[in-house]
């Protein structure tokens, strides 16, 4: 087994890839999370690769994750990206389980839309339902919680309520006539009464 303090990239004639870079850091302690942070973001800005590459680069990038829940949590979004929403969801469970809530609100709050995404894309619409019922409001999200939960509810045959929730997600954003919106939005007796129909 090497030690942190023996191992050293393999030397090279041209300039290091994307992995040697990672892995060399990531073993000489050099990529602290700032490092680390920017190392993903030239992931998910590079044009130029396929998305199983960017599988394979962010999956380079776990172990030199600050917590579990965020390794996690990240190979699960590329999973999601490149259409894999089985995997994804494993992983996006897995963050959930390693507590990326309690380590970081911001992307905890962004799992919840893109879980919830991929529970719907899965079929499992019931718990993309009550994923995003449960999302409170956050400032990484904004309205996008609602607008899923919109989409859920659309693909559940609930056309007026997902109708209604796109409106409450869009009236905070409206410049006017955010009163008559409002009510609008409101549910009428007749749909309150074929909701309660179909709860039965």
């Amino acid at each position: 087994m090497l030690s942190n303090a023996s191992w050293h990239p393999p030397a090279t004639s041209g300039e290091p890839s994307f992995t040697e870079r990672c892995v060399g850091e990531q073993y000489s302690e050099r990529m602290n999370a700032e490092t680390r942070e920017q190392r993903v973001a030239e992931v998910w800005a590079d044009e130029t690769i396929d998305d199983e590459h960017r599988i394979d680069r962010i999956r380079d990038l776990v172990g030199a994750a600050p917590h579990p829940a965020i390794g996690a949590f990240e190979l699960g979004g590329a999973f999601d990206s490149a259409g894999h929403e089985a995997e994804a969801d494993i992983h996006y469970t897995a963050a959930t389980v390693a507590g990326l809530d309690a380590f970081d609100s911001d992307r905890a709050a962004q799992m919840i839309v893109q879980h919830a995404s991929t529970l719907r894309n899965l079929g499992r619409i019931d718990e993309a339902i009550a994923l995003l019922r449960e999302a409170g409001e956050h400032p990484s999200t904004g309205a996008a919680p609602k607008v899923f939960l919109a989409l859920a509810l659309h693909s559940a045959g609930r056309r007026d309520e997902a109708l209604r929730i796109a409106i409450e997600a869009v009236e905070p954003t409206l410049p006017r006539y955010n009163r008559s919106v409002s009510a609008y939005a409101k549910p009428s007796p007749s749909s309150e009464r074929s909701a309660t129909k179909a709860s039965r």
